[in-house]
């Protein structure tokens, strides 16, 4: 089975439209990822989904103001977090940061969901350009990780999201998502003898989900505002099944 992941972002406005919308979506396979302030409600109603976070800290619990530690996310019963969403990069992570939260992540037991992607500009320069834009977000990542990991195994996915895709109603083709995803998994492999799933996100819907969810190489998908809408997305769930 193929995992979706469903990236609420900083959405919905309520607590009752929270509930009501884990329970529509309250799936095997699916992942609900709500602004933190959800966790907890959404923990209680959820019988069949995973629960994620959209971000965790670097830190321990202790004098970190404002932020959330990985043992605290276990307690609500936290199991995926994502790492280096676009939009935390945006907002200033970085290549580092994102490093020490993936450790944090992993060393935790949590499975985590690191996202990567080139922006618009990179992709002008062609698809070797993109393919280069990735690798060394992967290798700022993966470079001496294995001296903080204190665990033999963990779970790990990797979301390919062109930036230029996210929100945009632009997708990338599914020949060339499948082409990058195939290439992730071999640099892994070659690069830190690490297999992972391959997810991708960028705009996926009902309407184009099957073209990219049909393809081998793609491990399931990042759904962001499709998976505000219950039925849109159980219909991308369904193209898995």
């Amino acid at each position: 089975m193929k995992l979706i992941v469903a990236n609420w972002k900083s959405n919905p406005s309520t607590h009752a439209e929270a509930i009501r919308l884990a329970k529509e979506i309250d799936w095997k396979g699916v992942v609900i990822v709500p602004p933190f302030i959800y966790l907890e409600a959404i923990s209680d109603v959820l019988k069949n989904a995973s629960l994620g976070a959209q971000d965790v800290s670097p830190n321990d619990v202790g004098p970190h103001t404002g932020e959330i530690a990985p043992r605290q996310l276990i307690d609500l019963k936290v199991e995926y977090v994502i790492v280096g969403h676009s939009e935390r990069r945006k907002a200033g992570e970085t290549d580092e940061e994102i490093q020490k939260e993936l450790v944090a992540t992993l060393n935790a037991g949590l499975k985590a969901v690191l996202c990567v992607g080139e922006s618009a500009e990179v992709r002008k320069n062609g698809f070797e350009a993109a393919k280069k834009f990735v690798k060394e977000q992967l290798e700022s990542v993966f470079s001496g990780l294995s001296q903080s990991l204190k665990v033999m195994s963990y779970e790990l996915y990797v979301a390919y999201e062109p930036i230029w895709a996210i929100g945009t109603g632009t997708t990338d083709t599914p020949e060339s998502a499948a082409e990058m995803a195939s290439f992730i998994k071999q640099l892994m492999v070659n690069s830190y003898k690490l297999s992972v799933n391959v997810l991708y996100g960028g705009s996926l819907n009902a309407s184009n989900a099957k073209s990219f969810l049909s393809r081998s190489e793609i491990g399931g998908a990042l759904v962001g505002g499709a998976s505000l809408r219950s039925d849109e997305f159980k219909k991308i769930v369904e193209t898995t099944q």
